[in-house]
């Protein structure tokens, strides 16, 4: 069956094409330093543990959590196995971090590698501890806002099989029954990968309830265990309100694989009848164009035809039926210089004017395989010139003879262009299916954020120089993910930070924020006007607006291992100290 294909529709209105660069301004950051009791609980990786999905998944894992629903508070595990916070009321009597939970871990428990604690906020008043051995732990935090100084209260603490970190969790309530949905994360060795790195990756999606026992003595359990599996740790991951579904953006794709330890029963695979099945279109293309020509049911009339173009999206239909194509299209195109015609009342002529002239397409919209391409001659001769050294005697025939043949067995990792499969997918409960996706192709995948506690984390990815914040919205039937932000020429900037370990932004989308693996860390806020009059002196216009960059040096030698933002302020975590930036008033 093929999948669903659907698109990320880019708001134009928050785009600025004027947009010229950043002003670094010399304005020192006022910035604040807790010292630790005790250091934070880093799992450093063993030599067991050397792909890069483990470095992924663990070595990158940001140790510090912000709580969405209370501002300026974030919490983090020590090496003395205690949950400690940190709430920020005035940047200059910061106290010492208070102690909410503790908790013992034996790692004689553990059925493989360790690996570091790790914390997520489910709600309000409740929250999901993994120890790093396999166990979880759920706790009744209270309203922690108004309550900080009460300690937090284990519900359900259950070992759940190898270890894992916490990527997601969320709680809902149904006809008096308290369910809490919690995402697991798992490198795990995969002896039937031969050719790979010998590893997979499982997403365990566990979901506990009360609902075991009567009245005051219900107790937590686990109603159902849903396992993902995948060849690449996933960019993002997390369960929809109401756990409706689950939302996951990898390199690779994750299918389902089992329910409650047992296997999944696949449909017999469909014959494929792609022999006997005609194009419903077909097509060609130029260095400037594309034209498309599309089959029509009889007495089809203009009238009848249903036809959107966007920049980067074609939507074609007749009347009420199933429309012929729809979906993104493989390169960018012009719609103002686009158009249609209907040819001899048979077929629909559509020209499509690229934007940009250069590389010819490989489809016309991505993921549609039911249309045929037609290759003239000028571009079959080209294509058989280009193909002639696979013919040739010698192993490189090339003119430039001091050039050698490339070794493709020399080739480490990192000289691999990546595939082109990064998908964004959405998996819906009942099914295990999904019932949306994305390519994200091009679109590299920067960093997750907390925007408003009621909806999913919401995610950043570099579209051209800038980098766009999606908002996941699965009750929104035609654009489940929105377009909310925009950071200008963030996506550039962020590529020239070869030493960059987190990316984040301001919940209010004030400024972006990144820091590197050591002491620096980079901001980057929304242009504001300007107070005095400045001109651009090579255009000769006044400036209205100025984004400005600024730079803090944090007075440490140790790695960076935690990293967030709120409206007002920044928090970076070491192994013995927590900064505290303050970069709004």
């Amino acid at each position: 069956m093929a999948l669903p294909n659907c698109s990320l529709m880019v708001n134009r209105e928050l785009l600025d094409p004027s947009f010229e660069s950043y002003r670094l301004s010399l304005d020192s950051i006022p910035t604040y330093n807790v010292e630790l009791d005790a250091a934070v609980a880093e799992v450093k990786l063993k030599d067991s543990q050397y792909t890069l999905d483990h470095v992924r998944a663990f070595g990158m894992y940001n140790y510090l959590h912000i709580d969405p629903w209370y501002e300026d508070s974030v919490y983090f595990v020590d090496s003395k196995c205690r949950v400690l916070n940190l709430t920020v009321t005035l940047d200059t009597a910061l106290g010492k971090p208070r102690e909410m939970f503790s908790y013992e871990s034996d790692p004689s428990l553990c059925e493989g590698e360790q690996l570091c604690a790790s914390l997520s906020l489910t709600s309000a008043t409740w929250a999901a501890l993994s120890d790093g051995t396999g166990k979880l732990t759920l706790l009744r935090t209270s309203k922690r806002g108004e309550s900080s100084l009460l300690k937090w209260e284990s519900m359900f603490s259950e070992h759940l099989g190898e270890p894992f970190i916490i990527v997601h969790s969320l709680a809902h309530v149904h006809s008096h029954v308290h369910t809490i949905e919690v995402l697991l994360l798992r490198v795990q060795k995969d002896p039937s990968d031969t050719k790979g790195s010998g590893f997979s990756i499982s997403l365990e999606w566990i979901t506990v309830d009360n609902s075991i026992g009567q009245g005051e003595e219900r107790k937590y359990g686990v109603r159902k265990r849903r396992m993902m599996k995948g060849k690449s740790v996933p960019h993002y991951a997390a369960v929809e309100p109401q756990g409706k579904g689950v939302i996951v953006a990898s390199e690779k794709p994750f299918t389902f694989t089992e329910v409650d330890g047992l296997p999944l029963e696949e449909p017999p695979a469909e014959k494929m009848e792609v022999e006997n099945s005609d194009p419903i279109y077909f097509w060609q293309q130029t260095e400037e164009d594309v034209t498309i020509c599309v089959r029509l049911p009889e007495g089809t009339t203009k009238d009848d035809i249903r036809f959107k173009l966007t920049v980067d999206c074609l939507r074609v239909r007749v009347g009420d039926y199933a429309p012929l194509l729809d979906g993104q299209l493989f390169a960018p195109v012009d719609p103002e210089a686009s158009t249609w015609t209907i040819q001899d009342d048979k077929s629909l002529e559509i020209s499509l004017q690229k934007r940009s002239d250069g590389p010819l397409w490989s489809e016309v919209v991505l993921g549609d395989r039911r249309g045929e391409y037609l290759m003239n001659d000028e571009q079959k001769s080209q294509l058989q010139q280009k193909l002639s050294y696979l013919t040739a005697e010698d192993l490189n025939p090339n003119p430039e003879k001091d050039k050698p043949p490339c070794n493709a067995q020399e080739l480490e990792d990192c000289d691999m262009f990546p595939e082109d499969s990064s998908t964004l997918m959405r998996f819906d409960c009942a099914t295990l299916k999904p019932t949306h996706v994305v390519s994200l192709g091009s679109h590299q995948f920067l960093f997750s954020v907390h925007i408003d506690p009621s909806e999913m984390p919401a995610f950043c990815l570099r579209h051209d120089v800038d980098a766009l914040l999606w908002q996941p919205r699965p009750n929104q039937d035609n654009n489940i993910w929105e377009h909310i932000s925009t950071f200008n020429a963030l996506g550039y900037v962020q590529a020239s930070k070869r030493d960059k370990k987190f990316a984040t932004c301001a919940p209010n989308f004030s400024y972006a924020a990144l820091c590197e693996c050591l002491r620096r860390v980079f901001i980057y806020r929304q242009p504001l006007p300007v107070d005095t009059v400045l001109f651009n002196r090579k255009q000769g216009r006044q400036v209205g607006q100025v984004a400005k960059q600024q730079v803090a040096n944090l007075d440490t030698n140790d790695p960076v291992l935690g990293f967030r933002a709120t409206n007002e302020r920044l928090f970076v975590l070491t192994a013995n100290n927590l900064f505290v930036l303050k970069v709004n008033n």
